[in-house]
């Protein structure tokens, strides 16, 4: 039987919550987004006061939208209860997955982790071709010249694409803001830090996107004392989910996160 004795020193904690996955506001398995996530990171900031939040980042990115929801929420709670945020890269922290490590007052990365992307990207397909070869005729009615702007079943309109272009220049100058608020004088001068380009984990400390290289346990402890204890969060799956039901759409989400992991080779 263990007693709590007030007069004992208790040991430090750290919280440790895992963002890992796609960026979206879909509500299906795995997704990060804002609204899964809020109670998760209230009760990690203010359950048994720890003396640090670590953030475990592992994604590709997706939404710049929640990317922002999710990382200001951290810069918070962090500035309200005054806890340091310290962020951990695994395998990814590309675009909004970045977006999330920058939530960290310092970033540390494996020297293979693939980081960066700080860019804005729009993909989709054209078929106008394809549904004229098999005498298909789109009907498409509308109020308002721009509301079937983008449609893939019509040619390319240039100035819908003009339109999307300066949507995409105005998130990718958030996103530059973003990390430069938050990296300040620690970024290289380099002309390709926002062109969406990514580097592995060892060039990205040289450019100041990463303060170094690290793994959350040894750092933490070194920091915080071989007595750290770790208190781990993270998204849980839905009950029918883990027993494989719903296999259908679990398998459009998995291609379409693995399409975005593919983008850096992974």
């Amino acid at each position: 039987m263990f007693m709590n004795l007030p007069f004992l020193p208790k040991k430090p904690s750290v919280a440790v919550i895992r963002l890992q996955g796609m960026i979206a506001a879909s509500a299906s398995p795995g997704r990060l987004n804002d609204a899964s996530l809020a109670p998760l990171i209230e009760t990690a900031f203010r359950r048994g006061k720890p003396a640090a939040v670590a953030l475990v980042i592992n994604s590709p990115g997706g939404s710049p939208v929640q990317s922002a929801l999710i990382a200001a929420r951290i810069r918070r709670l962090a500035e309200e209860v005054k806890i340091p945020v310290h962020a951990f890269v695994e395998d990814l922290a590309a675009s909004g997955g970045y977006w999330l490590a920058t939530a960290g007052d310092d970033i540390h990365v494996d020297a293979n982790s693939i980081v960066g992307s700080i860019g804005v990207i729009s993909a989709g397909f054209g078929l106008h071709d394809l549904i004229a070869r098999y005498g298909i005729e789109r009907r498409v009615y509308t109020s308002g010249t721009s509301k079937s702007q983008l449609d893939p079943f019509r040619p390319e309109n240039p100035e819908d694409v003009a339109r999307l272009r300066a949507l995409q220049d105005q998130v990718h100058q958030n996103f530059i803001a973003q990390v430069k608020q938050r990296r300040a004088v620690k970024l290289a001068d380099d002309d390709n830090l926002f062109t969406g380009e990514f580097w592995v984990g060892s060039r990205a400390v040289e450019l100041g996107l990463a303060d170094g290289l690290g793994h959350l346990v040894p750092m933490m402890k070194a920091r915080y004392g071989d007595k750290v204890r770790f208190r781990p969060y993270g998204i849980r799956r839905p009950f029918l989910s883990r027993l494989g039901l719903g296999i259908m759409s679990d398998a459009l989400e998995l291609s379409q996160e693995r399409a975005l992991y593919a983008q850096y080779g992974m």
